[in-house]
């Protein structure tokens, strides 16, 4: 532990943050770990070690941090998980709010954490590659290649769908092409981002 005075609050903290750096904990997980009464506690002392050079965080990503002196570590950063049940009002599944934050070693991601979100998978259609209840990596983008994996909008839905331009128009299909028809994307499609991996993950 270091030198300097802490809050008996914040050394608890950097203790918990050290032996759970290969098994990283949400915000709520560290609250009940250190029987605080809200995340808002939590996240106010997370910044006062962070202003006694005690955690380092990535200017690009705040939720990103490491404890200082345990570099050898994983880096951890929170990405925002979105349900696939309901889109927003623009038709949008990021035009609600977050369903949860999940911890992510950033090792598990090899492009910038800014421009990904997490969206749960339900249902067979996409497998072998996802299976229902799956944490799918998403990057952010309107725009997607023939043959990429994206999460899209279309008839008001958020589906996960494999992605092909035929002449003017979208086809979308399912891997589990046995089971599910491919089918035409409707007037309101539209992409919200591309399929970079997924990780079986059970709530």
């Amino acid at each position: 532990m270091c030198s300097m005075k802490l809050h008996p609050i914040q050394e608890h903290l950097l203790d918990v943050l050290k032996r759970a750096r290969n098994n990283p904990l949400t915000i709520r997980e560290l609250q009940d770990e250190l029987g605080l009464s809200s995340t808002s506690v939590v996240a106010h002392h997370i910044k006062q070690l962070e202003k006694k050079g005690l955690l380092k965080r990535d200017p690009a990503n705040p939720r990103n941090y490491t404890v200082v002196g345990d570099e050898d570590g994983v880096r951890i950063t929170y990405l925002p998980l979105y349900g696939l049940a309901q889109c927003g009002p623009k038709g949008s599944l990021l035009d609600n709010d977050p369903v949860d934050k999940i911890a992510i070693s950033s090792e598990l991601v090899r492009f910038p954490m800014e421009q990904m979100y997490l969206v749960k998978a339900r249902g067979d259609s996409m497998l072998p590659k996802i299976s229902g209840g799956d944490l799918v990596f998403v990057r952010k983008t309107n725009t997607a290649d023939d043959g990429d994996i994206v999460v899209c909008v279309n008839e008001g839905e958020a589906l996960i769908k494999k992605y092909q331009r035929d002449k003017k128009q979208v086809v979308l299909s399912s891997l589990n092409s046995e089971k599910y028809a491919p089918f035409t994307a409707a007037e309101d499609f539209r992409v919200e981002g591309v399929v970079k991996g997924a990780l079986s993950y059970r709530f």
